[in-house]
């Protein structure tokens, strides 16, 4: 046997050195299309340097965090005995594209000695290699048989969002089979403010904000902003306008992120490019990142008005002004309330309150202890249908002798598109309390299309769940302003009171 050089024994010393070999072994093709040697960038490297058992992941666009895991799990199984790997995708189209660009390409261009060394696969077929250490990986858009030793979960926040069947088997088939001391990561630009991965996130990210510690079962939070990446900037000598001078301001006071003016360039060029999608994709903060409505969102635009001019904010009761309640009654689901304010043109929500399996005197209780100055209650027209189980009074009567005053009934319309534009059309005035009508806004931005799996687009129809109740109480509120809108001649500083 031919004794080895100097460099060619470096490189067979090297390989016990994980580190040196995701940055020296690897090939992917770039966005070029072009074969590049894979070096870990800050994102990847952040991650690298601490990795948890359990690890999700929320970040902006281009940032390579499912190629990093793609080369870190396919290096695991090449280096260590009988690992098993997968990669779940949220499309077809990704999976086979993750394992022909990341997983098959790299392997093919290892360097031939190394393959040579490692032995030729066991099985190379479409999504899947196996190899002679026993070391398997696969690419696929559900969980497979057997057990993962590593799992990744590319775009989980879309997965979630149009396909929540596949997302709940992915958690229940995929994630709930990894062994405890076993690994699982999850990546995802944000999609709405509903589903698995937005509650995953929402609950590492306290724990983080409470100094809690994990267990190797619960979720390690990481967050990739935008701005801190070096290739997010523009030279340019266009102006930046008003209300994005006010939004980076914002970054700057509250959480103190400074930009410089070629990140703020950069910014505005996609911003105009990505329109309501842009917090989304490339998110600023965090919380900021779930703003943006899910696709097939019947608000989409609306919502992205109402984060973009800061109308979530604070908001507390004028003892100046009347509340006028709007309700959405279920018989086994949730009940609602909506409390507004109005002044002028401003529809001001100030409070929201859901429930079920409570009576109705549970809810004239809560109107009474908030202590508001009330006006009109708006009630759904089946609050007059009389309930044979209560000595046939309807829950108007119910309601009236329990001590609530000024009930109005709204008739259904005949088509809830008349509805949806309904509220469309009154979004421009309305402003939320932050903190206590967040599941309404997160209604308004979940309240989305049906998805048609065998066609592969978006129904015509609302799709029913959680959301649709507070939507329905947000329907009637729509509804009836539009009607007194519509009558009402008086100048924008009529007082809330005069519009009934």
């Amino acid at each position: 046997m031919n004794s080895l050089s100097k460099d060619e024994e470096l490189f067979w010393e090297n390989l016990k050195n994980r580190w040196w070999r995701l940055n020296n072994l690897y090939y992917i093709k770039d966005k070029h299309g072009k074969r590049v040697l894979f070096k870990v960038n800050w994102a990847q490297r952040e991650l690298y340097d601490n990795l948890w058992f359990f690890n999700i992941v929320l970040k902006a666009r281009q940032l390579g965090i499912t190629t990093f895991f793609c080369i870190l799990y396919l290096d695991q199984v090449l280096f260590s005995e009988n690992k098993t790997a997968g990669i779940i995708a949220h499309k077809q189209d990704d999976a086979r594209k993750f394992f022909r660009d990341k997983v098959k390409f790299a392997w093919d261009n290892l360097h031939p000695a190394l393959k040579d060394n490692l032995g030729p696969p066991n099985t190379d077929s479409v999504g899947e290699l196996s190899f002679p250490n026993g070391g398997r990986i696969y690419v696929s858009t559900s969980t497979r048989s057997g057990t993962a030793q590593l799992l990744h979960i590319s775009e989980f926040g879309k997965l979630c969002a149009t396909y929540p069947g596949k997302a709940e088997e992915v958690v229940t088939g995929s994630i709930n089979t990894v062994e405890q001391g076993n690994f699982v990561s999850i990546e995802s630009t944000a999609e709405g403010r509903d589903g698995y991965f937005y509650e995953f996130c929402q609950e590492a990210e306290r724990r983080i904000k409470e100094g809690r510690g994990l267990n190797p079962l619960e979720f390690k939070f990481f967050f990739f902003p935008w701005w801190k990446h070096y290739e997010y900037r523009l030279k340019s000598t266009a102006i930046i306008p008003t209300e994005l001078k006010e939004y980076f301001n914002n970054l700057r006071d509250k959480y103190g992120i400074l930009l410089d003016d070629d990140q703020k360039r950069w910014y505005m060029t996609k911003q105009k490019l990505n329109g309501e999608k842009m917090f989304a994709e490339y998110p600023s903060t965090s919380e900021e990142a779930f703003f943006a409505s899910i696709e097939g969102s019947y608000f989409i635009n609306n919502m992205a008005k109402v984060y973009e001019e800061r109308r979530i904010r604070n908001i507390p009761y004028d003892s100046k002004l009347l509340v006028n309640t709007y309700w959405d009654l279920g018989m086994n689901d949730s009940n609602i309330i909506i409390f507004t304010q109005g002044y002028g043109n401003e529809i001001r929500i100030i409070n929201y309150y859901e429930n079920n399996g409570e009576g109705l005197s549970h809810y004239v209780n809560i109107l009474k202890d908030k202590k508001y100055l009330y006006d009109v209650h708006y009630l759904p027209h089946d609050v007059e249908v009389r309930n044979l189980d209560e000595h046939g009074k309807s829950r108007r009567q119910t309601l009236t002798e329990l001590g609530l005053v000024n009930i109005r009934t709204v008739e259904r319309t005949k088509d809830i598109n008349d509805d949806i534009e309904a509220i469309r059309k009154i979004m421009s005035r309305v402003y939320f309390d932050e903190e206590k009508t967040k599941p309404l806004v997160d209604s308004l931005n979940n309240f989305r299309k049906e998805w048609d799996d065998r066609l592969g687009t978006w129904k015509n129809n609302p799709r029913h769940d959680k959301s649709s109740h507070a939507v329905s109480a947000m329907r009637l509120l729509a509804r009836t302003w539009n009607q007194h809108s519509a009558s009402d001649k008086k100048s924008k500083n009529t007082k809330f009171e005069d519009f009934f």
